[in-house]
């Protein structure tokens, strides 16, 4: 079965789910530098915060999650797409998916799907330093979500 997800009012949520939130922004936003010293300012046990915080997020949190879909054209020449997935983990980008066709009058398209959420700037910031990449003939975002 699927995970599911819910939205949910913060003031009908049970005291322990309401503290790990509390927790896990403290430590987020750097007011507390461990976990002892969050669940201690929370009032949380540390059993209770780790049974928790692997399954509740705020909502901004999951929204800050940002995946594009990229296609690129490379050239068929040993290296270039390392060096792509090499530039792609220097701008902090984490490649989800791959796909690549055959190589057809020298060159093959890939089409990648990357978490662009940690990368400094926005995913078009991103594409414009794919483009200057040796071997990379073009690169486009064709989907985000």
């Amino acid at each position: 079965m699927a995970d599911r997800y819910y939205v949910v009012r913060e003031d009908i949520l049970p005291e322990a789910i309401q503290k790990t939130i509390q927790v896990k922004e403290m430590l987020a936003n750097g007011s507390a530098t461990t976990v002892h010293e969050a669940v201690e300012r929370a009032g949380l046990s540390r059993s209770a915060f780790y049974k928790y915080k692997d399954g509740v997020y705020a909502l901004n949190e999951i929204t800050q999650e940002r995946i594009v879909t990229i296609s690129m054209d490379l050239e068929h020449r040993a290296g270039v797409l390392s060096s792509v997935l090499g530039l792609i983990a220097s701008q902090e980008g984490n490649v989800l998916t791959m796909n690549q066709s055959i190589p057809l009058q020298g060159f093959a398209n890939v089409v990648l799907s990357v978490d662009v959420s940690q990368t400094a700037g926005d995913a078009s910031e991103l594409i414009e330093v794919l483009k200057r990449q040796s071997g990379v003939r073009k690169a486009a975002i064709i989907g985000r979500g």
